[in-house]
């Protein structure tokens, strides 16, 4: 099986795709620079914490760590999307609640996943 299987990378990807289009096409030049920067590399140090772990899987404790740090990344983008929120960078919530709901559900299935490795030892 490869990484590109697992939902959780599926999910990963389409977060860390939607976020990019939304800072891209929504948030003024300065927030872009920004807060734009800050949370396109966290939503994509998702999905690149899921791969490296994955090609580290034979080793329990590596790949456990690099879901921690998936995780860890997901906060911070989920973060970041609330302050975009606080500070009405957008202000159509109709844009902003889809991937909020999404990062949300990647967190869940990021802890779920990660307490089936650990699980393993």
């Amino acid at each position: 099986m490869s990484y590109e299987k697992l939902k959780i990378y599926q999910l990963a990807k389409e977060v860390s795709i939607e976020i990019h289009t939304l800072t891209v096409n929504h948030l003024s030049k300065i927030e872009n620079l920004e807060t734009g920067s800050q949370i396109r590399r966290s939503s994509k140090s998702v999905r690149a914490n899921i791969v490296e772990g994955y090609g580290r899987r034979q080793y329990n404790k590596e790949f456990i760590r690099f879901l921690i740090y998936a995780l860890a990344s997901n906060d911070e983008t989920l973060d970041h999307l609330r302050v975009i929120r606080e500070i009405k960078a957008i202000k159509d919530s109709t844009i902003l609640d889809p991937i909020e709901n999404s990062v949300i559900q990647l967190g869940k299935m990021l802890n779920k996943y990660l307490q089936s490795i650990q699980s393993r030892t």
